[in-house]
């Protein structure tokens, strides 16, 4: 991959307990893998004079995204509790950016959409990178074929230059071979899928 710089900005996705703890509930299979993947790259980012964000979903206990509301999805990062948390292992060099607060569905680091009008509503993201100038984005975390997608798709058609880190994601796979084809869909869109071996 590209070395990082001032104009780069490294955007972890939801690294957070019910994704990467096994014990979560809605952990991803080798979620907690890729923590010292993301890990390296946000230490190569930060003294590269890069930015480093991280994304959490923040849901209140009650949403139309959980199931038990009428949605997909079991209750899982409800703001202030463990599930929320950052996982333990995370080193957490940077500001977070949290979605989903509202009862929003909170997929991309960058937009929530309102469950019942559809109404796409932006987070604060855009807003810290365009204050910095920043002209790329590297995107890695949980998970591939939900956040990590939709920020990346949001990324490039914000204008960023994007990228994803093979090697620092992994998938839900709520169908056997999402994460396959979150990658052949990012791939489309022009983001770079590159491994992390070359940043330094």
């Amino acid at each position: 991959m590209q070395p990082f710089d001032p104009r780069t900005a490294l955007v972890i996705v939801d690294v957070q307990n019910d994704f990467a703890d096994p014990a979560g509930s809605l952990s991803v299979a080798g979620g907690a893998a890729t923590i010292p993947v993301v890990n390296r790259a946000a230490w190569w980012a930060i003294r590269a004079g890069a930015f480093v964000a991280y994304t959490q979903d923040w849901h209140p206990a009650h949403t139309p995204h959980f199931a038990q509301d009428g949605g997909i999805w079991p209750v899982h990062c409800v703001g202030g509790e463990w599930g929320s948390a950052f996982h333990p292992d995370l080193e957490v060099v940077g500001p977070s950016v949290h979605k989903g607060a509202n009862g929003e569905d909170g997929y991309s680091g960058f937009t929530m959409r309102d469950p019942t009008s559809g109404e796409e509503i932006p987070t604060e993201l855009d807003a810290l990178l365009r204050v910095r100038s920043i002209e790329r984005v590297v995107v890695c975390g949980l998970a591939t074929d939900y956040c990590v997608k939709g920020t990346a798709l949001d990324a490039a058609r914000l204008g960023y230059a994007t990228s994803v880190l093979l090697d620092g994601i992994a998938a839900v796979e709520l169908a056997p071979g999402d994460g396959e084809r979150a990658l052949q869909e990012m791939a489309a869109a022009g983001i770079a899928l590159v491994r992390s071996g070359g940043a330094s």
